[in-house]
């Protein structure tokens, strides 16, 4: 293992998905939500086949023996990217990080309920201490319903973000599921596939014909996207999950920064409140899990051979 490097690739990731997603809110007003999953997505393409191809592992990383685990993985991710990138037009950045911050937070209510997992009361409470940060967050916004299109469009905004937080979560849970039969390589490819697929059907809803501009930047969210994909697979490689998931929450530094600098947006006390919340709840968990990893390998390690 070698901590140090899988946290500069986790950092890596981390910063090349927040730009990411400001291209993806900078072409909000010229680009229908569906046609920037597609670029998004299709344009991962390229970067992903190309890596797999360098490291030798084109033909066995996309076999696979569970398809239509890969299809509904790629419909709740799909619908998590969709709403997502609408939630992107509507609210500031570091609004919609935070709020993202509630899909590892779900993912622990959702595995309990669907794979069985064993949730004890010290994650249920680190839970519920997040889950209050992203109300907290919510709050102006689920409050504060006027007649004016603005307040209406904020709304909807935090609506659609924290649906794409369910969705994020549920896809988490598909992916668990299929990392017991399925190579990383085939669940980031494939995801690819769907996700493209699956944007064209909103071609009849109408996609724009923006100018080159917007285009440049959507193909560059695409690119970025694969590439951060792969900074984040190669992250798990050389570090713990327990070491590197805490650097996630660097996304909201950027958020601001990037916010305040090229969106002219501004925090609320508010929303830093409520971000912090969810932040101390992800890293509670985080710490528990890690904890809970070493006690159990201690444990092994103690075992006889005949266990």
């Amino acid at each position: 293992m070698h901590p140090v490097t899988g946290i500069l690739l986790k950092l890596c990731s981390v910063t090349i998905f927040v730009i990411m997603a400001s291209l993806i809110k900078a072409t909000a007003d010229a680009v229908p939500p569906g046609q920037a999953v597609f670029f998004r997505a299709f344009f991962a393409l390229p970067v992903i086949v190309g890596w797999l191809a360098l490291r030798g592992d084109l033909s066995h990383g996309l076999r696979t023996a569970n398809p239509l685990g890969h299809l509904w993985r790629g419909l709740v991710g799909t619908s998590a990217m969709g709403l997502m990138f609408t939630g992107l037009g509507l609210l500031p950045l570091p609004e919609v990080t935070a709020i993202g911050y509630a899909a590892p937070l779900l993912v622990v209510i959702f595995a309990a309920m669907f794979l069985g997992e064993r949730v004890r009361l010290f994650r249920l409470s680190a839970v519920a201490l997040g889950l209050a940060g992203v109300l907290l967050v919510l709050s102006p916004r689920l409050t504060a319903l006027g007649d004016d299109a603005v307040s209406l469009r904020e709304t909807l905004g935090a609506v659609v973000v924290l649906g794409a937080a369910v969705c994020a979560a549920l896809a988490q849970v598909f992916v668990r599921k299929l990392v017991r039969t399925e190579a990383t390589a085939a669940i980031v490819f494939y995801f690819s596939v769907t996700a493209a697929c699956l944007s064209l059907l909103t071609l009849p809803w109408g996609w724009a014909w923006p100018g080159w501009g917007p285009v440049a930047l959507l193909v560059l969210a695409g690119l970025l996207g694969g590439t951060g994909q792969i900074f984040l697979t190669s992250a798990y490689r050389f570090a713990d999950a327990g070491v590197i998931a805490p650097f996630d929450y660097a996304s909201m530094l950027l958020a601001l920064v990037i916010g305040y600098a090229v969106f002219d947006e501004v925090p609320t006390p508010t929303m830093l409140g409520g971000a912090a919340l969810v932040i101390t709840a992800g890293i509670l968990i985080i710490w528990r899990e890690r904890a809970l990893g070493i006690r159990r390998g201690k444990a092994r390690r103690g075992m006889t051979p005949q266990g």
